[in-house]
């Protein structure tokens, strides 16, 4: 599939190689990303099955979870919220990004205990009855899914950057979704969908 565009006509020309730039650094960074260190991992242990409360798309959620249940298996198989996909254990690849506290996390990466008193929104959250975020009609537009398997990470990972950077450079947008892959290659689909919403002021 190709990823040039028509410059010709004024659009941006995109590929794979240039969204791809200082992903590497993006993906070294992921502790970071996900806010998850030693030290409150340790913190959130809890010697057996816990009941615990989770705010997630703004309701509370009460389940019992072992120490070691990530925030990614509550979501999918105790509250059947399935956006955020399991990658056969592999969480370097955005595809099970949600927003803690406004922030893109991996979900995968954080345990379901640490989550507690904080702000848990999915991909579900961007959509209310027929109304659907811009970011969501965006990537239609602009055809940014191929099998679609990272596409709800994506959309996520969008919306935060949007929110926090509105009116985008180019070079910001490929930087700040790097920690994000498509195995298909989609780029040049999202990134005109992004670059489009930034122009609009990330609306």
């Amino acid at each position: 599939m190709s990823h040039s565009s028509d410059t010709g006509r004024g659009r941006p020309s995109f590929n794979r190689r240039d969204f791809l730039k200082g992903s590497g650094a993006a993906m070294a960074a992921t502790a970071a990303v996900t806010d998850v260190t030693e030290a409150q991992q340790s913190r959130a242990v809890a010697a057996g099955p816990t009941r615990i409360t989770l705010n997630v798309n703004g309701q509370d959620h009460e389940v019992t979870v072992e120490p070691r249940t990530t925030l990614l298996e509550v979501l999918r198989y105790h509250l059947n919220l399935t956006g955020a996909k399991d990658l056969d254990d592999v969480y370097v690849d955005g595809a099970d990004t949600v927003m803690i506290d406004g922030k893109a996390t991996y979900a995968g990466t954080v345990f379901a205990l640490q989550a507690r008193g904080k702000q848990v929104r999915t991909v579900e959250s961007l959509r209310n009855g027929d109304e659907v975020d811009a970011v969501v009609r965006c990537f239609v537009k602009h055809d940014g899914m191929q099998c679609g398997y990272c596409t709800s990470g994506f959309v996520v990972a969008t919306r935060v950057f949007l929110d926090k950077n509105p009116g985008a450079s180019l070079d910001k947008i490929q930087a700040g979704l790097g920690g994000n892959i498509c195995r298909c290659g989609t780029y040049d689909g999202i990134t005109k969908c992004a670059l489009e919403l930034a122009q609009k002021g990330g609306a």
